[in-house]
């Protein structure tokens, strides 16, 4: 069996030590760099399954990084990210990568990170991918049916597209000018309130299976694969 390779590009050296074994131990081979010139280059010449990318880098803002990889790598990507802003969060999701992470960070929510990207990198698998079952919540794209604990949900046409946009994208987060564009088009891309209003909606409507709904604050949103151990009734 072929054993996926994680190109970890970051200037700590504290991180590499840290993420090599647990990755290792998860069944990825790790390849190293410790610059962005060699991230790119690494990337471009080794085909790496997945990048986990440092945002504060010496030679290059990680922001310019992830714009060259995605010029000529479609790669997933998850940011490893020291700072606490959101237009910076954003801004990475904008341009191209597929998740991100604050430090200090758990392994195992690193882990779950890696394998929704690799995930979705994979191509869709024919009927199966119009398909998304988590805990109470079901959505059937084939045949546009919603159903909460076996109960049909009826949604608007709007609402029907958002969900399905999340479900698409289940376990990624989408920022609020991905949904707005998404769903009603570019024009409405600076329309925030009117996107929350409409996640207050559809909340209502899913009921039980409300939790699966996650607010990214400042961000976006997240759908769920699997039900929050402990789900609180989050904001829009």
């Amino acid at each position: 069996m072929i054993q996926p390779r994680i190109l970890v590009i970051d200037d700590e050296p504290q991180i590499h030590r840290f993420l090599r074994p647990a990755l290792e131990a998860s069944g990825y081979g790790v390849d190293r760099a410790d610059t962005a010139a060699d991230g790119l280059r690494l990337a471009a010449r080794g085909a790496p399954a997945l990048v986990l990318l440092d945002l504060g880098l010496p030679d290059m803002d990680g922001q310019e990084v992830l714009r060259k990889l995605r010029s000529f790598s479609p790669v997933p990507v998850v940011v490893l990210t020291a700072r606490d802003q959101e237009n910076e969060k954003v801004e990475a999701l904008d341009n191209g990568a597929d998740d991100y992470i604050e430090k200090p960070f758990s392994v195992a929510e690193l882990l779950a990170r890696i394998r929704t990207a690799l995930r979705h990198a994979r191509p869709a698998a024919g009927p199966a991918s119009e398909h998304y079952l988590a805990g109470l919540l079901e959505v059937d794209m084939a045949r546009r049916l919603v159903k909460v604990a076996g109960a049909p949900v009826q949604l608007s046409p709007r609402e029907y597209a958002l969900l399905t946009l999340m479900v698409r994208d289940a376990g990624r987060v989408l920022t609020h000018r991905q949904l707005l564009t998404g769903v009603w088009g570019p024009a409405h891309v600076h329309d925030v309130q009117y996107l929350r209003v409409y996640i207050g909606h559809l909340r209502q409507k899913l009921g039980a299976a409300a939790g699966l709904l996650a607010t990214e604050p400042g961000v976006g949103y997240r759908l769920l694969e699997e039900p929050a151990s402990a789900p609180a009734a989050p904001a829009p």
